[in-house]
This record gives structure tokens, sequence and C-alpha cells, in this order.
């Protein structure tokens, strides 16, 4: 097995600070922008319901299951493990469903406001006539690699309006045509992941009817994705896992540009605190949040600068340049990011289905190696032992995130497990 890709690296983040000396600093972000995005999202369940039949049975919400996993070979031999289940979220199927959605779902408000769509005071309103003509009258435009495009594309096109997908060279067939089956109109790019997000907001910045989602900077998308925090919470309470000091959580993330995961880290931590442990992980050859967490001096730094050339499966994943939004939001609080080898993502897709029966995308399996930096490396082994957890280890919990898969074709799904066979078996 030496000529396969398998390494596991972690490089942890110095600026880490204790949850007392960030929560009460002034921030792009605060706990009541995310309060409001969840409220939203309750508010507009009784319409999300109505439009997606798939969501009669949660009346509306969409959130993913915690479902406990089996430990792999190298992970530690103590402590729980559990998946937490993004891959199989109703409407968008990936960790981008409740960023994008909330987005759209926030530019639908500000136009009820304007144009009194909702006269009755209810979401349902939207659905008359009058209000299907104004909305049909705006366009909602995104740059994706593939899962924000089908998380605003799809939502887009069922409430009326005009959905401009930018997708970039990484992205995967079946996700364009999903959403063209879905109403939407994708754009196709021959460049990578900035390229495609730089061309939609120069179109939707010369359209006074569109509204551009941007995946870099938007505040919107980044409380969607927060909202996770305090339903994980939810989950957790009810699973009755504990949480605290002498029961640390750890979660691992895969990282794209960094705004789901730092959505995410952000809700978790102030659900938390010191108590939950969060890494970010990315393939080798697009790692642009390590990249730019070890050059904190040069913000924007691409990857291709230090020699990367964004070359993996993990489509999601495929990003030159960090959001700075979730870097700012990021460098007190996230614990690290552990990069690794092409082949582990394979593999892992492959024991994931072997052990515990779960699909899921490349892109979602590269949360799987989390746990092996922190107990197969010596950055690992010096985060415990710094932020004193080495005695508390064997009763914590590890929380692996699974972004996406549910909706992957059954043949390209198959020939990722062949490769991971493959790789297990040599």
């Amino acid at each position: 097995m030496s000529d396969l890709r398998l390494s596991v690296n972690l490089v942890l983040n110095d600026e880490l600070q204790r949850a007392t000396e960030y929560y009460h600093q002034t921030s792009g972000v605060t706990s009541t922008m995310v309060q409001t995005a969840k409220e939203r999202l309750e508010r507009y369940a009784p319409l999300l319901a109505y439009l997606f039949p798939e969501l009669e049975k949660t009346h509306g919400i969409i959130e993913s299951p915690l479902m406990p996993i089996k430990a792999f070979s190298d992970y530690g031999e103590a402590g729980g493990y559990w998946l937490k289940g993004d891959h199989a979220l109703a409407v968008a199927g990936s960790v981008k469903a409740r960023g994008g959605i909330h987005e759209v779902l926030e530019f639908v408000d500000r136009l009820s406001e304007e144009y009194c769509l909702m006269p009755n005071n209810s979401v349902i309103d939207l659905l008359s006539e009058r209000s299907l003509e104004v909305l049909n009258k705006y366009k909602v435009t995104v740059g994706s690699t593939g899962n924000l495009g089908m998380s605003v594309g799809i939502i887009s096109a069922a409430l009326g309006m005009q959905a401009v997908i930018h997708m970039s060279t990484e992205a995967k067939e079946w996700k364009k045509q999903r959403l063209r089956d879905r109403g939407a109109m994708v754009i196709e790019h021959d460049g990578d992941y900035a390229l495609a997000v730089e061309e939609g907001r120069e179109e939707a910045l010369a359209d006074a009817f569109s509204h551009f989602v941007d995946d870099e900077q938007s505040i919107s998308l980044f409380c969607g994705y927060a909202v996770a925090g305090s339903r994980l919470k939810a989950q957790i309470d009810e699973l009755g896992i504990q949480v605290d000091a002498e029961h640390p959580l750890f979660v691992y993330i895969p990282c794209g540009v960094g705004g789901a995961p730092g959505g995410i880290t952000y809700g978790l931590k102030g659900e938390f605190g010191d108590y939950v442990h969060v890494f970010f992980v990315e393939p080798e050859d697009s790692s642009c949040f390590a990249v730019q967490m070890t050059h904190l001096e040069q913000p924007n730094i691409s990857i291709y600068d230090v020699g990367q050339k964004n070359d993996t499966e993990a489509d999601g994943l495929a990003v030159p340049v960090a959001s700075q939004l979730a870097v700012k939001e990021m460098r007190p609080r996230l614990s690290g990011v552990v990069v690794i080898g092409e082949d582990n993502l394979m593999r892992d897709l492959y024991l994931l289905k072997e052990q515990s029966d779960i699909q899921i995308e490349p892109s979602a399996a590269a949360a799987l190696s989390g746990p092996r930096a922190i107990f197969n490396t010596p950055e690992g082994a010096a985060y415990i032992e710094k932020h004193g957890l080495a005695e508390h280890m064997p009763r914590a919990n590890h929380i692996v995130w699974a972004t996406g898969g549910s909706f992957m074709p059954e043949d390209e799904y198959k020939a990722f497990w062949k490769r991971g066979k493959a790789m297990v078996k040599a």
C-alpha cells in the first residue's frame, strides 16, 4: 500500500481561544442573527412541507439524524463514534441545505415586505397567483461546485423564481442534471470554483432583479448553517450523550470554502463552548483553509500559490481560496484542520458502507479521517496534552459530519466503492 495517498496530517490553530475570551467580542456574526435564522426556517416550515412532500413527516423541518457508527481499526479504542447524516438531508441532500435554503427564504422575506406578498401574515400566501407573478420576475444566482447550487436552485425554482447556477469544472454531471430536472438553469465553466463564483457575482450585479448568493461572504448563509448547532444539541440531549469537561466532544467536518463548516462550528461553540473541539478536514491538493490558517498574514492566499493543483474527487471541497468571513470567525473557535491523502476518501467510503451500511459521497468521506488525526499524529497528541484531555478521552464522543451523497447515482457510487475496496484488499 506504499503507493497509495493515505497520509493524515493535522494543522493546529494557534489562535484558538477559550469561549470566555471571544464570546463578547464584536463580530460580523452574532447569536441573535443565528436565532433569527432558526426562527425563519421554523416559520417557513409549513410552506416547505407543502412544496416538498418528503418533508411532511417532519412538518417542514429539514434536519438529519445522528447515528452511531462502528469505530475503524485505527481510531482510538475508547469513546463513542457517531455520524451526523447530512448526506440524508431532504430536498437538497447535503450540508448546504440549511444555509442555501435559509438565504433564499430571507430574500423572499425582503420581497414580501416590498410587495406585501403575505397579506394574511402566512407563508402559504406566497403560493397565490399575485405572489408567484412577482417572484417569477426575480432571479437567484449562485456559483458552486455542486451542493450549494442544488440547495439554492431547488428551493428558488420551487418558489417560482428563476434559478441560475454557475458551476465549476469540478461539478459532477449528475448534480447538473438534477438541477436542470428541477427547473434551474445551469451555466458550465471551464475554470474552478473561484471563477464560477466571480462569473455569477458579475451577472447578478448587472441585473436589478437578481439576488446573488455569495458562498464566500454571505452572513445569511453562515447563519443558516449555524442553526445546526442548536439542533445537534437537542439530538445529543435526546440520546443522553454527556458533553462536559469529563466528556469532551470532538467534531470533524469536511471543508471546501469554509462557510458551511464555519457556520456549524460557530453554532456548536455557542452551544458547548470549550467542551467541543471542532476540526475541518480537507484533501491535500485542495486544502485552502489549512493554507490560509498557516498564512494568516496573506489574506486570500490561494492553494495554487503553494503548489497545490485542486485535483480531487471531492468535488465539494475543490476550492482554491478560503472564505474570509469563515476565517475571521474560526480564528478563535476552530481547533485545527486535518489534511488527508486523496485515497482516504475512497477507502473510507467503502469501509463505512461495509461496516455501517451508509452511502456517502467522496467529499463527505473526508470527515472519517478526523479521529485518525487525533489518535495517530504528534499534533493530535500535543493537542490532547495542551488541553488536559488525556484522562477524559475514554469518555469522549466523536462525530463525523457526512455532508452529502444520498442523491448520488448508484452506478457512480459503485465505481467509488470498487476503488475503495481495491485499496482495502491491496
